[in-house]
């Protein structure tokens, strides 16, 4: 009898515990799961040596466009949320510089513009343009196709720094919070 007794007594503790621990189980908590995490990469890279900048006729050193869709592209464009461009440059020249950097849309379009006065040797730059909720639209890093970079002279076109290979450097990188969920 007291076999038997044990033996209720451990299936009725069983079946309370299986039972009184149970809840129904959510399967869409999925759906509620955001993860944001922040990419940085390299956007743009150009030099130039200080015998292109004597050479520049008209003060103008260069000028060129270049293609940068990773911008517009539906995979970031449709998640990015805010950011940061992050501009250095740098100058061993002996010349006074101004470049200019221009985000086009895809029709060339100008977007934004950022006027970068540069002083003669030796002299480093940095500028960080923010994007979204604590700086200019969203919208501009969203359509832009590509990049237009100009640099002038606003120096003579003779003289010749004492710093070994002289030269104008502009880079630029990029780090920006996406939403994948």
């Amino acid at each position: 009898m007291i076999k038997l007794l044990k033996s209720i007594l451990l299936c009725t503790v069983c079946s309370l515990t299986l039972f009184s621990c149970i809840e129904e189980q959510d399967f869409n908590q999925y759906d509620e799961v955001g993860v944001t995490p922040t990419l940085e990469a390299s956007i743009l890279y150009v030099e130039a040596p200080e015998d292109l900048v004597n050479a520049a006729s008209g003060g103008n050193v260069f000028s060129r466009n270049f293609n940068f869709d990773a911008f517009s592209s539906d995979v970031f464009s449709k998640r990015v949320l805010d950011g940061t461009i992050t501009y250095i440059v740098e100058n061993t020249t002996s010349k006074e510089l101004e470049v200019t950097i221009e985000l086009l849309d895809a029709d060339g379009n100008v977007l934004d513009t950022e006027i970068i006065p540069v002083d003669p040797t030796p002299s480093s730059l940095q500028r960080d343009v923010a994007y979204g909720t604590a700086g200019r639209s969203i919208d501009i890093i969203k359509n832009t196709s590509s990049i237009r970079v100009t640099a002038n002279n606003l120096g003579d076109t003779t003289s010749t720094s004492s710093e070994p290979d002289p030269k104008v450097i502009l880079k630029s990188s990029g780090k920006f919070r996406v939403e994948i969920e």
